[in-house]
């Protein structure tokens, strides 16, 4: 019985997201890597980044891998990355503010790169990376 159970839950997300994308015109498609943990980060990872008929977002908790599709005459990768980064999750293009990171349950908090080669658009992941890049030149 419960077998049949989670077999419907997965069959009905499927469909779900068939039919939220089939809406999404001017679709384009990009893999990324977005930091996680659990069934919870899944769930908040996928609500920042979708909007009905602009974007959706499908995050696999175990390759933490994304697959984002959007209308790119709407929005684009960044967008939907910086949204994400906004509720504490962080990718390989956009670090999330400190303070989105910590409000994440402690099941959410996934280990953080320590060093941010590349930062768009986040002004305070900015200044972090700039304190890590004169840190590490005082030290060399």
């Amino acid at each position: 019985m419960n077998s049949i159970t989670k077999g419907l839950m997965a069959i009905t997300l499927l469909l779900s997201a068939v039919v939220s994308t089939a809406q999404i015109k001017n679709a384009k498609t990009d893999t990324v890597k977005i930091f996680g943990n659990c069934g919870m980060c899944e769930s908040k990872i996928e609500k920042a980044g979708t909007q009905k008929n602009i974007a959706a977002v499908d995050w696999d908790k175990d390759t933490k891998m994304a697959t984002l599709i959007y209308d790119s005459k709407i929005t684009n990768k960044d967008e939907i990355l910086k949204r994400i980064a906004l509720v504490g999750y962080d990718s390989e293009e956009f670090h999330a503010e400190e303070a989105a990171y910590s409000a994440l349950p402690g099941c959410c908090q996934y280990d953080r790169a320590a060093d941010v080669k590349e930062v768009k658009g986040n002004s305070v992941a900015k200044s972090q990376a700039a304190q890590l890049q004169q840190t590490k030149k005082k030290n060399n």
